[in-house]
């Protein structure tokens, strides 16, 4: 192979990635693998699995300290990744310390899904994983499940959804979708965190262009942009909470959502949350900070609060 080949550029889209001649996709943004294990300040436990052989999508589950032979079941929040579509992980070391958190301050357990990137597994891929993880999780409602922890700990009558930045376009697709395909009875999809959501406007996102074949990019899709959706009214969750950020270049788009559920005959209460002094996805990148502890403590109470 010609050695300038393998190094020409193609496509270049920073902070994320960039597309060799040859193909080779070469990520900018790698927080590297954080192991499975047992946090020794918390008590959370965590463990891998594998949701699709045939995908090998994965997803990493916490686990609250549990007390007593025969403890009262958990609430379950699903949380889908930020990154764009193209970058991040649910087994990396940026999610991990933020949902150890959340976990035990909530007493709930959580499944983070280790969706199929972009590129190279282009976009509708994310949504369809997600959705499909869904139902892995509704295999589980009569207790015989592949996954012990979610048969013998989890409510399945307390369930919520969470992402941050492309992984909250993701939770919304997939509350929408909830609500407008029949699915595994008994499962109830409670609430919906949204936090600091990817959404597109009218001009062009050309990465997302890029990363979505066939996709104009822009508000007029309806996997995109909630607005564009016809099915947005029949939202599958009873409350949404969504949490922007004031130096986050996308909280307009947050601050926007919230009025597409309001105008969008969807019977649900939706809550507007904003952090002064912050930037995109912070309590992620600085699980320790103040703010971030108020964030985790907010998720708490929501979660308990709808699920009561």
């Amino acid at each position: 192979m010609d050695p300038n080949t393998s190094s020409e550029i193609t496509h270049k889209f920073p902070p994320f990635f960039q597309v060799h001649k040859d193909g080779r996709v070469e990520r900018f943004m790698i927080s590297g693998f954080a192991p499975p294990t047992v946090d020794p300040r918390t008590g959370v436990e965590s463990k891998d699995v594998v949701i699709s052989p045939r995908t090998a999508v994965k997803s990493r589950i916490f686990l609250p300290k549990i007390n007593g032979p025969d403890p009262k079941k958990l609430p379950l929040l699903v949380h889908y990744h930020g990154g764009g579509f193209c970058a991040g992980s649910a087994l990396d070391a940026v999610t991990a310390p933020f949902l150890t958190r959340l976990v035990s301050e909530a007493n709930v357990i959580a499944i983070s899904v280790d969706y199929r990137l972009a590129p190279e597994h282009p976009l509708p891929t994310a949504f369809d994983d997600s959705w499909a993880a869904l139902q892995w999780i509704g295999a589980h409602l009569n207790g015989t499940g592949p996954e012990l922890w979610l048969n013998k700990y989890v409510d399945f009558e307390r369930v919520f959804l969470m992402g941050e930045s492309a992984g909250a376009t993701i939770a919304h697709h997939v509350a929408v979708r909830v609500g407008a395909t029949p699915g595994p009875e008994g499962l109830r999809v409670r609430g919906a965190v949204i936090a600091h959501p990817y959404f597109v406007i009218s001009e062009p996102d050309e990465m997302l262009r890029f990363l979505y074949p066939g996709s104009s990019g822009t508000d007029s899709d309806p996997k995109l942009s909630p607005k564009a959706d016809p099915d947005v009214g029949k939202m599958g969750v009873d409350k949404v909470l969504v949490l922007v950020a004031e130096k986050d270049w996308l909280k307009p788009r947050g601050v926007e959502y919230c009025e597409a559920l309001r105008n969008s005959g969807w019977k649900g209460d939706v809550e507007l949350v904003e952090n002064q002094g912050e930037d995109h996805v912070f309590f992620m990148f600085n699980p320790d900070c103040e703010n971030a502890l108020i964030v985790v403590q907010k998720l708490a109470s929501f979660i308990n609060q709808a699920s009561g």
